[in-house]
C-alpha cells in the first residue's frame, strides 16, 4: 500500500507544525518483516495501525528486512527500507557497497524478496551475530547508506510527529533520524531479548554493549506488560521511567466464537510458531499422559512452521505417532476465519513457553473465541490472566501441573464455561483494538505536548 499524504502535511516538517491535535496525529511505525512467517510483531504493528487510521490518524507503516505478512488486511507501505538482501550482502561482503546503487535497489523489491526469503535469507540468530553488530553500528557501519534512506525519509518526507520503532536492533538508524526529525522517537520491546539471547557467545556481548548505548538514542519504549518492562531497562541499562504500558490489542471484528459446553472429545488446542521456544514439545509430553488417563480427548495443533525448526517438528510428530487420531495438525491458517474456526474448535488452549512471553496474542485470540486457557506463571502471562480471569496457571515446567489443570477443567464442565465467559468479556473490555487506540493518543500527546520528555 503506498504512503499517503494528508495535504495539510504537504511540504510541512515537525518543527515547522504547531503541537497537533491528537485527531491529526501523523504516526511512522517502522516494523520488521518475519522473513515471510506470520510473526506476532508484524501482526499486532499491523493491526495497531489499522486502529489508529481508523480513529482518525495518518498512520505509515514502514516495513524493514522484508514485507510483513499478516492475516488481516495489510496496510504497510510497499517500500521496503534496509532490504533483507542488501542487508545480508553488505555484512558478508564489503565490497558489496561499491555496487552501484541502482543495481541494489533491485534487491530491495519485495517480490525478489519474499522469493529469497525463502530461499536464503534467515532469521535464526545464531547466523546472524556480525549482521546484527553491523546494523547497530548505524551510520558509522556497512548499513549506512541504508541509515541515510531511511533518516532523510523520515525527516525531509514523511515529518510525522512521532516516530515508533517496533524491534531495538534498528537503534543503529535512530541517531541520523534524530539528526533530521525533532519530535519524539520511541521503541516497542515485544521479543527483543529472545533473539539475543539466541546470538552465538562469540558475538552476544559486543551486540548487548552496542545495543545498550543505542538504546540511548531513543526517547522511550513502550511494552505490553510490567514484567517486560522491568526485565528490560535492566537489560538495556535504561531507568524504568523511561518505560511506558500499552495494552495489547485485537481487532474484535470476525472473533464471533461463543463460550459452549465442553466437547466430545474434550478437545485441547496449540495456536503458535511451531518452535522449541514455544514449548509444542512439552505440550505433547504432557498431552500423552493426559490421554492415557482421559482417552476420549484429542490434542490439535496450529501455528507457522519455518525452514529452522522443521526437524524440531518431525521428531514432534514422531513423540506424537502414539497418539494416533487423537493428535491432529492442522498447519497455518492462512486467513483470519481459518485461524478463528480453528479456535472455536477447542475447549482449553495451552501454549507451555520455554521463555518468558512478553505479549500473548494467541492467548487473547482464543479468550475472544471463548476458549479459555491454561498457561505457565511466568512472563506476561499472570499479567493477563490476572485481568482477563479467563484461565488457570501452572508451575513453569510442570507437566504434572499443567495435566491438572486441563483435568479440572475437564471434570469440572462450570468451571470452564465460566472462565471462557470472562475471558470473553474481560478481552473486549481491556484489549480491544480501540482500547490500544485510545492509550496510544493519551501517550503521544503526552509526549509531544512535553519537550522535555525527549531523555533525560
Amino acid at each position: 500500500m503506498p504512503i499517503t499524504r494528508s495535504p495539510k502535511f504537504i511540504g510541512v516538517c515537525r518543527h515547522e507544525k504547531k503541537t497537533p491535535d491528537p485527531l491529526a496525529m501523523h504516526i511512522a511505525i517502522i516494523t520488521s518483516g518475519g522473513a515471510g512467517m506470520f510473526c506476532g510483531s508484524c501482526m499486532h504493528d499491523n493491526t495497531w495501525a489499522r486502529a489508529l487510521m481508523a480513529s482518525g490518524a495518518e498512520v505509515s507503516l514502514i516495513p524493514t528486512y522484508t514485507p510483513i505478512r499478516v492475516d488481516e488486511t495489510d496496510v504497510s507501505d510497499s517500500r521496503v527500507f534496509f532490504g533483507g538482501i542488501n542487508v545480508f550482502l553488505a555484512s558478508k561482503w564489503r565490497w558489496w557497497r561499491t555496487v552501484p546503487s541502482f543495481a541494489r535497489r533491485w534487491f530491495d523489491h519485495p517480490t525478489i524478496i519474499r522469493w529469497a526469503t525463502r530461499k536464503a535469507v534467515s532469521n535464526d540468530a545464531a547466523q546472524l551475530g556480525q549482521l546484527t553488530l553491523d546494523m547497530l553500528a548505524g551510520e558509522a557501519g556497512p548499513q549506512r547508506e541504508q541509515v541515510e534512506e531511511l533518516a532523510k525519509f523520515i525527516g525531509e518526507q514523511l515529518c510525522p510527529d512521532v516516530v515508533v520503532f517496533s524491534n531495538a536492533l534498528l537503534a543503529g538508524a535512530v541517531r541520523r533520524i534524530k539528526q533530521l526529525f525533532s519530535g519524539p522517537v520511541l521503541c516497542v520491546l515485544q521479543g527483543d531479548d529472545i533473539f539475543l539471547g539466541s546470538l552465538p557467545d562469540s558475538h552476544r556481548e559486543r551486540v548487548m554493549s552496542a545495543l545498550r548505548d543505542r538504546a540511548c538514542d531513543f526517547d522511550g519504549f513502550i511494552t505490553h506488560s510490567r514484567y517486560y518492562a522491568e526485565h528490560m531497562a535492566t537489560e538495556l541499562a535504561v531507568a524504568a521511567d523511561r518505560f511506558h504500558q500499552l495494552p495489547l490489542g485485537i481487532d474484535l471484528t470476525g472473533h464471533d466464537g461463543q463460550p459452549r459446553v465442553a466437547g466430545d472429545p474434550f478437545t485441547v488446542g496449540y495456536f503458535a510458531r511451531l518452535c522449541p521456544e514455544k514449548g509444542l514439545h512439552l505440550l505433547v509430553e504432557a498431552f500423552a499422559r493426559f490421554h492415557a488417563k482421559h482417552p476420549r480427548t484429542r490434542l490439535r495443533v496450529g501455528g507457522y512452521l519455518g525452514e529452522r525448526d522443521r526437524l524440531y517438528f518431525e521428531q514432534v510428530r514422531s513423540q506424537a505417532a502414539q497418539l494416533g487420531p487423537s493428535f491432529e495438525f492442522v498447519g497455518s491458517p492462512t486467513s483470519q476465519a481459518e485461524k478463528v474456526e480453528f479456535l472455536k474448535s477447542l475447549d482449553v488452549l495451552s501454549v507451555p513457553t520455554v521463555y518468558r512471553e512478553p505479549k500473548g496474542l494467541s492467548i487473547l485470540e482464543a479468550l475472544a473465541n471463548g476458549v479459555p486457557v491454561v498457561q505457565p506463571a511466568h512472563g506476561a502471562f499472570p499479567e493477563l490472566l490476572e485481568s482477563t480471569q479467563g484461565g488457570l496457571l501452572f508451575e513453569p515446567g510442570n507437566l504434572d501441573d499443567m495435566i491438572a489443570k486441563w483435568e479440572s477443567l475437564l471434570l469440572d464442565p462450570n468451571e470452564r464455561l465460566r472462565l471462557a465467559r470472562a475471558g470473553q468479556a474481560k478481552v473486549r473490555e481491556f484489549y480491544s483494538s480501540q482500547e490500544m487506540t485510545d492509550q496510544s493518543w493519551r501517550l503521544f500527546d503526552s509526549l509531544i505536548r512535553r519537550p522535555e520528555t525527549a531523555r533525560p
